[in-house]
């Protein structure tokens, strides 16, 4: 008989929402479930259970514990100023509203620390609403999208800290880009790439074997295609086995985002709904945790032009991962990625992963919200 989990997978793999998918539903007291369902490209092989996804966005929670591990090792504080690792940041000017003309600034009223990062209320992100920002950012480079970074991690981050803030630190939120400049602080702080210390510090402890950058040539065979939906169905962005994440980047990629697997992206989240133990030991101690997965940002800055409509109405935003406030799932934590990707994580430590390879658009949202109704 089959679950309600391949049930859905099924059904959306033959609506052509997506090719194929990988997912895993644990649940506490039953055998953890990993459902796999059509192919890893268009006419393609059947898709892998080890499939290596670009999980784009699910990488913030990832960074978020890194920079967590640096402030226990004494390397950071969460308030600390952080001028000293990123003079980029020194001597900021601001808008003096969000649409404002980009010469219309003044200083901002305090300086940029880790916790801004971690909250997305630094003062750089997304530009949601039509503005000379967010014309600018895409006139240099440094507006989010699907696509993979385009510049290297020094690059963009001169580019991105030669347009003023959008509000004061702490004041507003804007998201994505913190968690740019978040990889570049722990590039810098470590004196090494930044999946380099991922590596170390967080990928070999944890056995996550396959999260990375990039995929090496060895595992090719396990990336698939990348697509996004328009009104003729699937297009391919990336082929099975190629693409930006095939191989070494051109450039250092400390800001960018990750590829991973549903057993390792699971093996991140039992460590968080395990108190932050792993095999016993302390990987991330229990404030930090605790404010990892509960909201974070201040009233203040819950802004009708954060994000999307009505976004702040049932959610707020740990560090690295939006948190349910209000209605039948208050308590869960998780996030998406832009390439179909989602992750949960309830208060009874139910977890859910979905990796799929289509961009997020009105019909990969619906199978999205679809997952996140699995019980």
């Amino acid at each position: 008989m089959s679950s309600a989990l391949e049930d859905l997978l099924v059904r959306h793999v033959d609506a052509g929402t997506v090719p194929g998918a990988v997912a895993l539903f644990d649940k506490p007291g039953e055998e953890v479930e990993v459902v796999v369902a059509g192919s890893a490209s268009v006419g393609g092989p059947p898709m892998p259970a080890d499939a290596i996804s670009r999980i784009q966005s699910m990488t913030k929670a990832v960074t978020a514990v890194a920079a967590l591990r640096l402030v226990e090792s004494g390397r950071l504080g969460l308030d600390d100023v952080l001028v000293e690792w990123l003079p980029e940041l020194a001597n900021r000017r601001m808008l003096t509203s969000p649409t404002a003309e980009l010469d219309d600034t003044v200083p901002i009223a305090r300086p940029i620390t880790l916790r801004h990062l971690l909250t997305n209320t630094s003062g750089y992100g997304m530009a949601v609403v039509e503005s000379p920002l967010q014309r600018a950012m895409a006139e240099n480079q440094t507006a989010a999208g699907p696509e993979p970074v385009s510049l290297g991690a020094e690059e963009w981050l001169a580019r991105l800290s030669e347009l003023p803030l959008a509000f004061a630190p702490g004041e507003g939120w804007r998201y994505h880009h913190s968690f740019g400049i978040l990889g570049v602080l722990i590039s810098r702080v470590t004196g090494r790439p930044a999946g380099e210390h991922l590596a170390a510090d967080l990928f070999g402890p944890l056995q996550m074997t396959d999260t990375a950058y990039w995929v090496p040539t060895e595992k090719l065979d396990r990336l698939p295609a990348a697509y996004r939906l328009d009104d003729t169905g699937l297009v391919e962005t990336d082929p099975a086995a190629g693409g930006f994440y095939a191989g070494p980047p051109p450039f250092d990629v400390s800001h960018a985002e990750l590829v991973s697997t549903a057993r390792d992206y699971h093996r991140f989240l039992r460590m968080l709904v395990g108190r932050g133990l792993v095999d016993g030991e302390r990987f991330l101690s229990a404030d930090h945790l605790a404010q990892l997965i509960s909201d974070q940002v201040p009233t203040v800055a819950k802004t009708p032009d954060s994000f999307f409509p009505n976004f702040w109405d049932a959610m707020g935003w740990g560090f690295g991962v939006g948190v349910q406030t209000a209605g039948p799932h208050a308590g869960r934590y998780g996030w998406s990625g832009g390439q179909g990707t989602d992750f949960f994580v309830d208060p009874d430590q139910t977890i859910g992963i979905l990796l799929t390879q289509v961009e997020l658009g009105e019909r990969t949202w619906s199978l999205l919200g679809d997952f996140q109704q699995i019980r």
